[in-house]
């Protein structure tokens, strides 16, 4: 898919918290609906099953918007499958209030069975698989088979699986899951985001062949007039 092809939305900065469950009529939930359409137009001519949301750097709201997006998805009643595979400093956990105590981490290293580390929040109709316990070696379980075995496996059950990664300068594991989902979003917070760093970014990505689906403009101020 060519760059040309790339939805970028805007998403204000009262979406610093999950809007779509609690301020579900709010533009910000609004914007993250229209990403989710996006998405679905984006995928006419390709199926797009997996989806890994990333940063540049840190702070950018990569993980708030993948939870929001996760929420709609699920609203909608597809079969959403939320994955944290930032195995250095998870968030998702704390932001929905999970355990976490076995995740992804303890699966791929044969700790666990699958079903023992899906999560389920019945009134979103919403899975998740949260991180695990911290490995000393997170690239590579990230970049083993069994990760690889592991997403075609949750593709059979799932219509989308939607992956939170940590940010792309720091460290290489977002770099690594790129090349085993179907499309990459780019997160990216106003004011906060250089445009060198950006273009560094985009550019790690399709050096290993990640395919950019769509940029995100986060915490955005929305002025009186501006829709989202």
């Amino acid at each position: 898919m060519q760059n040309t092809q790339e939805e970028s939305l805007m998403i204000s900065r009262s979406a610093n918290h999950l809007v779509c469950l609690k301020q579900p009529q709010s533009p910000a939930a609004e914007a993250y609906r229209t990403l989710r359409t996006n998405i679905k137009f984006t995928s006419f001519d390709k199926e797009l099953k997996s989806i890994l949301v990333t940063s540049a750097n840190a702070g950018e709201g990569k993980t708030t918007t993948i939870i929001n997006l996760a929420i709609v998805m699920a609203q909608s009643e597809q079969r959403v499958l939320l994955i944290d595979a930032d195995l250095r400093k998870p968030t998702i956990h704390q932001n929905i209030s999970l355990s976490n105590h076995a995740g992804l981490s303890n699966f791929l290293i044969n700790q666990v069975e699958l079903d023992e580390v899906i999560q389920t929040i019945d009134d979103l109709g919403l899975h998740v698989i949260t991180s695990g316990q911290q490995p000393p070696n997170p690239v590579e379980l990230l970049n083993s088979k069994k990760m690889a075995e592991f997403l075609e496996q949750v593709k059979e059950r799932y219509d989308i699986i939607l992956i939170d990664t940590p940010p792309l300068l720091p460290v290489t594991d977002a770099q690594v899951l790129s090349r085993q989902v179907d499309g990459v979003l780019l997160v990216i917070s106003s004011g906060k985001s250089l445009g060198d760093h950006v273009k560094k970014a985009k550019n790690l990505l399709e050096h290993v062949g990640g395919v950019i689906i769509g940029t995100i403009l986060n915490k955005k101020k929305a002025t009186v007039s501006s829709y989202y």
